[in-house]
């Protein structure tokens, strides 16, 4: 069986909050579970991320403090990935948050779907 290779997609969105309290949200345990899985556990590189009876392990790929933070779960080919990264408008200061992920071409809508309910939370965890 030969599986699809799968569609990057790229999602921004306005976060009314400081990039340090955002990088929590995105880079820490706590932060992570907040919005985006129910329980989530360190250990060296990898973090494990719980969703009610299901779990998955991925491996930080790149962290730099307040910019960015890219995953890769365990069980994805080698040049999927996904990734948090938080831009900062020089001019106005508004706080972004992109994330990049690799999703099957035809649950595209889906995984957006996914990814803005995701956000909401975040939104509401941050009081934004």
């Amino acid at each position: 069986m030969v599986t699809a290779k799968k569609k990057k997609i790229r999602l921004e969105f306005e976060i009314k909050a400081s990039t340090a309290m955002l990088y929590n949200c995105i880079s820490s345990p706590s932060g992570l579970a907040g919005w985006f899985a129910d329980d989530v556990d360190i250990y060296n590189n990898l973090y494990k991320f719980k969703w009610d009876k299901d779990e998955q392990i991925a491996e930080v790929l790149k962290k730099v403090a307040n910019k960015v933070i890219k995953f890769k779960w365990k069980d994805s080919k080698p040049d999927e990935y996904f990734e948090f990264e938080i831009l900062q408008d020089e001019l106005t200061e508004e706080v972004a948050l992109v994330i990049t992920d690799f999703v099957d071409t035809d649950d595209e809508e889906n995984a957006t779907q996914l990814w803005e309910s995701q956000v909401h939370e975040l939104k509401t965890s941050l009081g934004a």
